[in-house]
C-alpha cells in the first residue's frame, strides 16, 4: 500500500469538490463546530506552511485548539480559489512526515464538508481500509476505540473486542474521532456506549 499515493488521491477528490462549490457553499457551517466550510479549507493549510512557522503560530498559547484556529485566522481572508490552489499537491511537512495521519485528516475533514452539503461519494476500499487503520491520533481516537469491537460492512476490515459498532466504513471513521452525527449510521450495542463517552 502506498499511503503517499492514497493521501494524493485523496487530496485530489477534496480539490475537485472545493472548486465545484458555490460561494453560498464556502460559508455552510461543516462538522467542525463553529467551523464553516471556508474555516475547515483554512485549517487544511496545515500542509502548505513549514514545520516552524505552524509552531510559532501557538508560542503565546500552546495548544492544538489555539495553533488550529490560529491557522483559521491566519488564512481566512484569502480567496477561495488561492486556499484550493495550494491544497493542490500534499508536499508540506504534515504529508512528509506524517503521511498516515495526514490521509486520515484529509478524509475526515473532506467528510466534514460533503456531509453538511449532500455531496456524497464513494471511497476506493484500499483507502477507506488505511483511514479504518489508522484514525487522526490529534483528534484522540483512543477515547472512543477503548473496549469496543469495531467491524465495517462494505469493506473487509474490523478491529477490536467488546461491545460491537457496525456499519459503513465512512460512519466508522467519522465515529472514530468523534463525529456523532456519524453514530446514526451504526448499529450495535457499543454504540450506546460511544453516544455516552460523547454527552
Amino acid at each position: 500500500m502506498n499511503v503517499r499515493q492514497l493521501l494524493i488521491d485523496e487530496r485530489g477528490e477534496l480539490v475537485e469538490l472545493l472548486r465545484s462549490l458555490t460561494p453560498e457553499e464556502w460559508e455552510t457551517p461543516s462538522l467542525c463546530a463553529g467551523w464553516r466550510v471556508r474555516d475547515v479549507v483554512s485549517h487544511l493549510q496545515t500542509d502548505t506552511v513549514s514545520l516552524p512557522s505552524y509552531a510559532l503560530l501557538g508560542l503565546r498559547n500552546p495548544s492544538t485548539d489555539r495553533l488550529n484556529q490560529a491557522l483559521v485566522e491566519q488564512f481566512n481572508g484569502r480567496p477561495t480559489g488561492e486556499l484550493v490552489d495550494r491544497l493542490v499537491e500534499p508536499r508540506g511537512w504534515f504529508s512528509r512526515y506524517m503521511p498516515k495521519t495526514a490521509l486520515s485528516d484529509s478524509f475526515v475533514h473532506q467528510q466534514d464538508i460533503r456531509r453538511p452539503l449532500g455531496r456524497e461519494r464513494e471511497v476506493p476500499a484500499e483507502r477507506l481500509v488505511a483511514v479504518l487503520d489508522n484514525p487522526d491520533m490529534f483528534a484522540g481516537p483512543g477515547r472512543y476505540l477503548k473496549g469496543l469491537r469495531w467491524e465495517a460492512t462494505d469493506v473487509d476490515w474490523s478491529k477490536g473486542s467488546g461491545p460491537l459498532v457496525r456499519g459503513p466504513g465512512e460512519a466508522l471513521a467519522l465515529a472514530m474521532v468523534g463525529r456523532t452525527v456519524a453514530f446514526d449510521d451504526l448499529e450495535g450495542a457499543g454504540v450506546n456506549e460511544l453516544r455516552a463517552r460523547c454527552a
